[in-house]
């Protein structure tokens, strides 16, 4: 059919067919274009958007009023070292700084009784992260004691306690440590070294290497980034905007206001212990982690300080609200009525609160005065209860 068409038509529908392909060639040569140039300029909004900076070290810095010497050979390289791992391990380095709020008060009191350079509780970061891990060789608890040493210093440690994980102890068995490093050292920096090595090996490789100061010693790899990791979380946690860490107050972990309730004698259930102080199991464990199995076997008749909350306050960071007591004087005249009654596990009735009553009307049902009822069981006598609570009953 094509043939019958007269040869002039012939050549102008070529042309229309040529000039149109070389549009279409036109066109897709274009768009080829473009797309390079989209993938150019997505690299570039990737480079613009996505930044890493070194990290910028301090001019001087020292630990417990000792300098670290910044113009030694390798001493700014070993610090920049810890400093970028803290500053780019950015979730592990927020969580530090928000437990570090809670615990630090602690240690930090500990510490100034027993006149330990302030800078030690940053040691304690560094070993744990304030995270209750155990280490590969058994190491446990915020201050990282071995079984054996722990137990040299005191600390109890059976199936059912282990008081590596009592924050006041085990920091007053870190303090001991800490002075007789001391003696021996006489230098707080050597004394922080050997927490991590040992005394021995401290002291032979000072001797060996006739050297006095840790900057200048060859160490293992572990002991020898062991200071720089301390003095980096000193840097970081001290001044977290100037390393890019925003939080706000309440983005910090509270301290949990607690009391506490000295314990002379056997638990059997710590579930019902607790339940009887207003609280569950999982709080009891949370303030109280060196309690190991759900009993307190006390058979020698210790004292035991058990941490049970105080304030009237909700806690969401508990994941509950949990009624404290209000007033540390109730705490008093509930171990003096404790006492007088002798109060343990055998005499103690769960009241479960039914609708319609209050203080006064529990109190009479068990011929008591409702001071001794609030004492019992830590709370306000302006306390409204609620269907449901449970409060503690001591029969004689």
């Amino acid at each position: 059919m094509f043939s019958k068409i007269p040869g002039k038509i012939k050549a102008q529908i070529r042309n229309i067919f040529l000039v149109a392909g070389s549009f279409v060639l036109l066109v897709l040569t274009m768009q080829l274009l473009n797309a390079s140039d989209n993938v150019g300029n997505d690299n570039n909004s990737f480079s613009q958007s996505y930044k890493i900076f070194p990290v910028p070290l301090p001019d001087t810095m020292s630990f417990s009023g000792e300098k670290v010497p910044m113009n030694h050979l390798g001493i700014r390289e070993n610090l920049e070292q810890e400093m970028l791992v803290n500053t780019y391990w950015q979730s592990q380095t927020l969580l530090t700084i928000k437990r570090a709020h809670r615990y630090f008060p602690v240690i930090e009191q500990i510490l100034k009784k027993n006149n330990i350079p302030d800078d030690f509780k940053y040691l304690a970061l560094a070993e744990s992260g304030f995270s209750y891990k155990v280490s590969g060789v058994g190491a446990s608890g915020f201050w990282q004691f071995m079984r054996s040493t722990a137990e040299g210093y005191g600390l109890e440690l059976n199936k059912d306690i282990d008081e590596r994980y009592n924050l006041e102890k085990s920091t007053e068995a870190a303090c001991h440590y800490f002075k007789e490093a001391y003696e021996e050292f006489h230098d707080w920096t050597l004394v922080a070294a050997s927490y991590n090595m040992g005394l021995g090996g401290v002291a032979k490789e000072l001797q060996r290497q006739r050297q006095n100061s840790y900057y200048d010693l060859e160490l293992n790899s572990e002991t020898a980034r062991y200071v720089y990791r301390i003095l980096a979380l000193k840097a970081i946690v001290g001044s977290p905007k100037q390393y890019g860490f925003y939080l706000k107050s309440a983005d910090l972990y509270d301290q949990v206001p607690t009391f506490v309730d000295p314990v002379d004698s056997s638990i059997n259930n710590l579930a019902d212990y607790a339940i009887a102080k207003g609280i569950n199991y999982r709080v009891l464990k949370m303030l109280n982690p060196w309690l190991l199995s759900e009993r307190l076997p006390n058979l020698e008749h210790h004292i035991y300080a058990i941490s049970l909350p105080v304030k009237n306050v909700p806690f969401l960071d508990l994941g509950e609200y949990i009624t404290f007591a209000d007033s540390t004087s109730i705490v008093a005249r509930a171990t003096d009525s404790l006492k007088k009654q002798g109060g343990n596990d055998g005499n103690i009735e769960i009241h479960i609160v039914q609708a319609g009553e209050d203080l006064k009307s529990i109190a009479k049902q068990y011929n008591v005065p409702v001071e001794r009822l609030c004492a019992w069981n830590s709370i306000s006598d302006t306390l409204k209860l609620k269907p449901k609570d449970e409060l503690m009953i001591f029969k004689k």
